[in-house]
């Protein structure tokens, strides 16, 4: 073993060393280290570079569509996240991405060739998520608009912005532009009409867009959600700028009739009923709905029927719609145009069919209301019609990236909306199983008997359908905390029917009607109808047609949401790793505690959970309500079928006219629980005593503060603080509607704190 020579350190004022050479100085020696360091992590940082590009040359890395996901990801950060600090770090987290992108690859290095798209993936990546929430908030900044602070009855007088009639309901909706008294801005209301107040004689023909009228009205701020997981439609007021909903109270006065030359929302209500004058009944409604949109007139019996048959989405105009009439358009142009030589000769027919086509989806479009589902198919459609003018590959990921993106861009608060999920991810999921290798080679041209094509073809039909509901199925269980099991064999039948016999029959007679002779049509489209309507009802009617789910945990959508994407977006085997987080995801959901008491923000309805003696789950009420809202909601949310029972019916339960005790036992242990049912006056000192022997009161009014029960006090001052609640007992766990809020203009907590602030922004 060599000696190793002893430095003398510090009799060398000028650092040399016993050698003659140099001592290196404290910094020197750190530099150096730092030097060594640098490289070993730049040649780490160089092989896992090498790995993610050699992953993604693998998978088939197409950029566009994941800087959509992001784009939306970044839009949905913006939702989840409570407080403005929070959006303004997630806005500098996606910024630094970008410059440790630049900083780890900086351009001109020796690696920045093989770097560069990585680079670039990661710099794009970053600045588009951080763009994500940057529009979100933006948006939410511009077209947001205060509610109002109480309940009032006003008398309006204002400009009739949309008129939405719902004769199903025995009413109409008008969106009105008024002044407001108090602060003389202008603002946005909704009232509902009853239809009974205009007699036998029916809606007057100048209440329409552009009239002025004067009424009185209930108004009421835009309702948060119930329950946690509910719909919020304050959010969705809030987008729409409404700063109240109400009803009318007393009669209507037209100040000022609409115009008489009426605009497309005119042509829309005529259409409507033009069609169901031609086609009777249920039928009359959902043909009138293909028509032009209006889905007013279905009934709530058939609307549940579509939704638990997983038929619900042929009533919304998206995809399915708009693509058959663009191309009935583009095959009738190129047919027609192709018997006249002299054009032929002249002029690309594809071109000149793919612009009538992408006129008759403009209008159809507009027709039917112009909402995000239909524009995305309208766009997507155009850009379909564009690629096979330039003889390009029609259907493909990208096309719905950039549709997507264009939605995103003009309504962004739709990346959490039903509508605009359920519509991208059943496309998605199409295309991603068309072009799947196995599919491809199913599907393949052969040489075989057309009885053998015809019978694979119905196999792909079933498939893409499975595909489809399963897509389709966590994001239902999230919004509507229901969906139907039974979706796939009904479109197989559904689909085909409205797409090649109904909504074709419903065009040719329309067109028929102009020389009076589309009765024959209008006889085969109702007949067409009550089959699709049969066919709805009797899937909704077979035994586990329908599974109801309580709110899904935000770990579980994000699991399923990651592992749907994964599998749709990338190719070859990398796709299987998507299996992963959707079966830990199924299993979460499988595992989904059932809340055991449901508290609405008013603390009016209170669900517990219960299980009779045959092992059954039953849901009991605290009021035998009689709003089909409240009870729905209460039911889904609990995971029950069966009608609620009412409180005071349950044998364990002990009622007076003023409070409810029940019992119940979770964890291992009794929960005494006692429950308000109104506002009779009860003597504190007995209140107090009753309180102090229970672990839980709920009550609508302000208790006293000498009410002190053993674990919680959720009266009307907590419920306002925190919205509905979902309790678990086992766990001692609370969640409410609140806690996710924050700062969100919607909230009624941000609401106030804003007027305690300052005054209303007009």
């Amino acid at each position: 073993m060599r000696d190793v020579p002893i430095i003398p350190m510090g009799d060398d004022p000028g650092g040399s060393n016993a050698a003659g050479g140099a001592m290196p100085r404290p910094w020197q020696t750190t530099g150096r280290m730092s030097s060594v360091w640098g490289r070993h992590s730049g040649a780490i940082g160089s092989r896992l570079a090498d790995a993610v590009e050699a992953f993604l040359a693998r998978a088939g890395f197409d950029r566009a569509p994941w800087l959509a996901v992001i784009f939306a990801g970044g839009i949905g950060t913006w939702f989840a996240l409570p407080e403005m600090w929070q959006w303004c770090v997630a806005i500098a987290i996606g910024a630094a991405a970008a410059l440790a992108a630049f900083a780890l690859w900086p351009l001109g290095s020796a690696a920045d060739e093989h770097r560069a798209h990585l680079r670039l993936a990661v710099v794009t990546g970053g600045l588009v998520f951080a763009f994500g929430v940057t529009v979100i908030w933006a948006r939410s900044e511009m077209v947001g608009a205060e509610p109002i602070a109480r309940p009032v009855v006003e008398r309006l007088h204002g400009h009739v912005l949309k008129r939405e009639d719902q004769p199903a309901d025995g009413r109409l909706r008008l969106t009105l532009a008024v002044r407001d008294f108090e602060s003389d801005a202008a603002r946005k209301v909704r009232i509902n009409v009853p239809l009974v107040v205009f007699g036998d004689g029916g809606v007057p023909s100048g209440l329409a867009e552009g009239a002025v009228v004067r009424l009185r009205a209930r108004l009421m701020p835009p309702a948060s959600p119930m329950l946690p997981g509910s719909y919020d439609f304050a959010r969705a007021a809030w987008f729409k700028g409404l700063s109240a909903t109400g009803t009318m109270v007393g009669p209507l006065e037209i100040i000022s009739p609409a115009p008489e030359v009426g605009g497309i929302a005119s042509v829309q209500r005529w259409l409507a009923a033009h069609v169901r004058a031609r086609v009777d009944g249920s039928a009359g409604a959902i043909a009138a709905a293909f028509a032009s949109g209006d889905r007013g007139s279905i009934t709530e019996a058939d609307e549940a029927a579509m939704r638990d048959s997983g038929l619900t989405h042929l009533l919304s105009i998206s995809g399915l719609h708009v693509s058959a009439v663009i191309a009935a358009a583009y095959f009738a142009a190129l047919r027609l145009l192709a018997l006249w030589p002299a054009l032929v000769l002249r002029v690309r027919l594809p071109v000149v069919a793919a612009a009538a086509g992408a006129i008759a989806g403009v209008g159809y479009t507009l027709l039917t209301g112009a909402e995000v589902p239909t524009v995305r198919s309208c766009v997507a459609a155009l850009l379909v019609l564009g690629a096979l003018a330039l003889g390009r590959e029609a259907l493909s990921l990208r096309m719905v990236a950039v549709a997507g993106g264009f939605v995103l861009l003009l309504w962004p608060e739709s990346a959490i909306g039903p509508s605009f999920q359920m519509s991208f991810s059943a496309v998605i999921a199409i295309i991603a199983l068309s072009t799947s290798g196995p599919a491809r080679a199913f599907l393949a041209t052969r040489e075989e008997p057309w009885l053998a094509r015809i019978g694979r073809r119905v196999v792909m039909l079933f498939a893409t359908g499975v595909v489809i509901e399963l897509a389709l199925m966590p994001i239902v269980l999230f919004h509507f905390h229901r969906a139907g099991f039974y979706g796939a064999v009904a479109n197989i039948f559904a689909i085909p029917l409205v797409t090649f016999i109904s909504m074709p029959l419903i065009a040719i007679g329309l067109l028929l009607d102009l020389v009076g002779l589309g009765a024959p049509c209008w006889w085969l489209v109702q007949h067409s109808l009550d089959l699709l309507l049969w066919i709805a009802h009797f899937t909704a009617d077979q035994p586990g047609a329908v599974k109801l789910m309580p709110q899904l945990g935000g770990v579980t959508t994000g699991l399923f949401v990651i592992g749907g994407l994964w599998l749709a977006l990338w190719t070859g085997r990398a796709r299987l790793l998507g299996f992963g987080p959707v079966a830990a995801a199924s299993m979460l959901a499988a595992a989904s505690p059932i809340p055991d008491l449901l508290v609405a923000g008013d603390g009016q309805q209170v669900g517990i959970t219960m299980t009779n003696p045959d092992g059954e789950h039953r849901l009991l009420s605290l009021r035998d309500s009689r709003s089909s809202f409240a009870r729905d909601n209460l039911m889904q949310l609990s995971g029950v079928k069966a009608e609620p029972v009412p409180l005071a019916e349950w044998r364990q339960a002990r009622c007076s006219s003023a409070f409810c005790t029940v019992t119940i036992n979770r964890g291992g242990r009794d929960w005494v629980i006692l429950l308000g049912r109104g506002r009779t006056q009860v003597e504190e000192r007995a209140l107090a005593a009753a309180c102090a022997e229970v672990d839980i009161v709920i009550a609508e009014r302000f208790l006293p503060r000498s009410c002190r029960p053993r674990w919680l006090k959720a009266d009307r001052r907590m419920l306002e603080r925190s919205g509905g609640l979902s309790i678990y007992l086992a766990e001692e766990r609370i969640i409410s509607v609140g806690e996710g809020q924050g700062q969100h203009g919607w909230w009624k907590g941000a609401t106030d704190r804003r007027r305690k602030e300052g005054p209303s922004r007009p």
